[in-house]
């Protein structure tokens, strides 16, 4: 099969990329690298080059304020376009989001139009912040998610600020562009609990496909405790309030203060993916979000490599995969007391952090590896 995947956030498509070549497929990525300090590869970029700093991109935001003119989705179209006829006869087409082009809403509608008379089938990946679940954690029915502290504290300026662009998918544009794609494809696709909850009595909804992760490619590391629990806390700023990292910097202040000969915590902020995943290496317990039911690609990463990870691992997860509470990794929640207690009880009982490691990289190879999920999404592509 000859498969086109558009958008690239979390190393989701390079994953399943890898994994499809495997199976002996042509696949081809599309689209922008990642966001803000993230840089994933894609085989054709339609990233804007032209308004990237200074001055250019000063005269773009101000053309985009004065006069409603986005040039930053213009370069992405025209890119596109430019780049056209590499993107035609293909099996497959997936996005990667309702908004994978990343240009204006009406500009997406003419390009998508443009793929769907040259390609055959167009599939949709809800593995983000998409209109399914800002729809579903608006209306309150999760307990908690992304947009918790927006609905905790609406008018506090810092965390509107914060949330900008999250009010998007409820305007007329955007309805219209997720209308044409939920109408055009051919099958949606969530990628963990978070975005599968939203889009279980969904029409054309195929079903959770986990993220796929090169468990092959990472290296288990050896998990030795010598001294000092290792703890390591990566911040991305843009993302602070959505990733509840303010539960983890409290936590950790209280572990410090408590145990100062028995743990060391290293901190780091919106560094570079590339560095990112090996500044952690000598870690041994990885705090990652609070805000979540599921994992997300960092986590998953970090669990193949054998960390013990407090991330999502609600219920939900447990009983999807048909695990126990805290075997795999530990479930971070939105409450500072519940997170120092777990943090103890793995700092003193080192037996326990040992296990939970080799369970975590186990449940990657079982559930995430490339070559498995890749024959999932074969298997959704070829029957519908």
């Amino acid at each position: 099969m000859r498969i086109l995947l558009i958008g690239e956030y979390s190393r989701l498509h390079n994953s399943l990329k890898e994994g499809l070549i495997h199976h002996g497929h042509e696949v081809y990525i599309i689209g922008i690298g990642g966001d803000v300090f993230k840089d994933y590869p894609v085989d054709v970029s339609i990233d804007s080059r032209l308004f990237v700093s200074g001055f250019p991109r000063f005269f773009a935001r101000a053309v985009n304020k004065l006069f409603g003119l986005n040039l930053f989705s213009l370069e992405r179209a025209l890119r596109f376009l430019l780049n056209f006829n590499k993107f035609k006869e293909y099996d497959v087409v997936q996005l990667i989001h309702e908004n994978a082009l990343r240009t204006l809403p009406r500009t997406s509608i003419f390009l998508l139009k443009k793929l769907l008379k040259h390609n055959r089938k167009l599939f949709l990946l809800s593995c983000s912040v998409d209109s399914f679940n800002m729809k579903y954690a608006f209306a309150g029915k999760f307990k908690y998610s992304v947009i918790t502290p927006l609905l905790e504290s609406p008018s506090e300026i810092s965390v509107k600020r914060s949330y900008l662009h999250y009010d998007s998918y409820a305007t007329k544009p955007f309805q219209k562009l997720h209308a044409y794609v939920v109408a055009n494809c051919s099958g949606i696709i969530a990628s963990d609990m978070d975005y599968h909850i939203p889009l279980e009595q969904h029409p054309k909804y195929k079903g959770l496909i986990p993220n796929p992760v090169n468990s092959d490619a990472i290296v288990e590391l050896p998990f030795e405790i010598e001294g000092k629990v290792r703890i390591f806390h990566g911040i991305n700023k843009r993302m602070y309030l959505q990733k509840g990292n303010r539960f983890f910097e409290e936590a950790l202040a209280i572990i410090e203060t408590k145990y100062p000969n028995l743990v060391e915590v290293q901190t780091v902020v919106s560094v570079p993916y590339s560095t990112y995943i090996n500044l952690y290496n000598n870690c041994h317990i990885l705090l990652d979000q609070v805000y979540s039911f599921d994992q997300g690609f960092n986590a998953l990463e970090a669990m193949s490599k054998g960390k013990v990870v407090f991330t999502g691992a609600e219920t939900e997860f447990l009983a999807h995969y048909k695990l126990e509470k805290n075997k795999v990794c530990i479930n971070a929640v939105p409450d500072v007391d519940a997170l120092v207690q777990e943090l103890e009880a793995l700092i003193l009982n080192h037996d326990t952090l040992k296990q939970i490691s080799k369970n975590a990289r186990r449940f990657i190879e079982e559930h995430h590896n490339i070559k498995k999920v890749a024959k999932q999404y074969l298997t959704v592509w070829t029957e519908n």
